[in-house]
């Protein structure tokens, strides 16, 4: 029998996952605000719904990939007694405490919902190195793995709704500091008239050999010892960070990206702990929870 699954929100990402479920072999009735965004996915052979409330007639499984939590509540808020007993599969992208607000919204409608953090890009769905966290229903986990395992490796991490989401902005914070970190390197060449392109090539595997050092850190954290064999001292990161912010601005270049890091740091100083290993940094943190 063929199975059929409904997909809200056809952006870029929706789209990817409903194609890909389609090319499974679902049934796939999709609905998108912008009637336009449907058109290529309706000429492989999807439905296309006129409206959220056309769309969730007769699905048991519906995914939502909208733009945010207040979309998401506006498009599902209308058709919720039509979702009573049926799965969603949220796929949108969320704070923890959105996705736990949803939940409960869900709970209180008997709806079984599935929420989803991706960790890919569209042209990544279905392919090597895609991940989507899942967090929430268990069992909406486990009954609707063969779609879910369609899109990316399904990674379940536990019951509390924000979980996933958790992970996912946890990820994307170490994501975008590289991002920023690469982007104020580049400017600080670039002002010598060195090519973005040719400083990518030099800063690129730095990066990569730097990622092995975050095992080191992770087990420095969970056993708490700061005073290990092999660390770098907050004292010489310091020292470190002042001469490459100097570097920076005396290249025209300002320093606010790594200025909240220098503070951090002699923060950690200044309550003593100066000749802590860095990833002590990581209770600068903790302390402000």
């Amino acid at each position: 029998m063929t199975v059929s699954t409904t997909f809200l929100g056809l952006g870029a990402m929706g789209s990817a996952l409903a194609a890909a479920a389609l090319d499974a072999g679902h049934r796939v009735v999709a609905w998108n605000r912008t009637g336009h965004r449907a058109q290529s996915l309706g000429a492989s052979g999807a439905t296309i719904a006129d409206s959220a409330e056309e769309a969730i007639s007769g699905a048991r499984t519906v995914v939502v990939c909208l733009f945010d939590a207040a979309s998401v509540r506006e498009v599902l808020e209308p058709v919720a007694t039509g979702l009573s007993g049926r799965t969603v599969i949220n796929l949108t992208t969320t704070t923890p405490d959105e996705s736990r607000d949803l939940a409960r919204w869900a709970e209180e409608r008997g709806i079984d919902l599935l929420d989803g953090a991706i960790m890919a890009v569209p042209e990544m769905i279905g392919g090597p190195g895609s991940t989507i966290f899942y967090s929430g229903s268990a069992s909406a986990f486990t009954s609707h793995r063969p779609l879910l395992d369609l899109w990316a490796e399904s990674s379940y991490v536990g019951p509390d709704p924000g979980m996933a989401a958790l992970y996912d902005t946890a990820m994307l914070s170490g994501m975008y500091a590289m991002f920023a970190g690469f982007l104020h390197g580049a400017a600080m060449v670039g002002s010598a008239g060195v090519s973005a392109d040719e400083f990518v090539r030099r800063q690129a595997p730095f990066l990569a050999a730097m990622t092995e050092q975050l095992a080191g850190f992770a087990a420095t954290i969970d056993e708490q010892d700061y005073l290990g064999p092999g660390q770098q001292s907050l004292r010489f990161t310091e020292t470190a960070l002042t001469t490459i912010m100097q570097a920076s601005t005396g290249q025209g270049v300002p320093d606010e990206v790594l200025q909240p890091v220098h503070d951090l740091v002699r923060r950690q100083i200044a309550a003593g702990f100066g000749e802590h290993g860095t990833a002590r940094i990581f209770e600068e943190l903790r302390s402000a929870r």
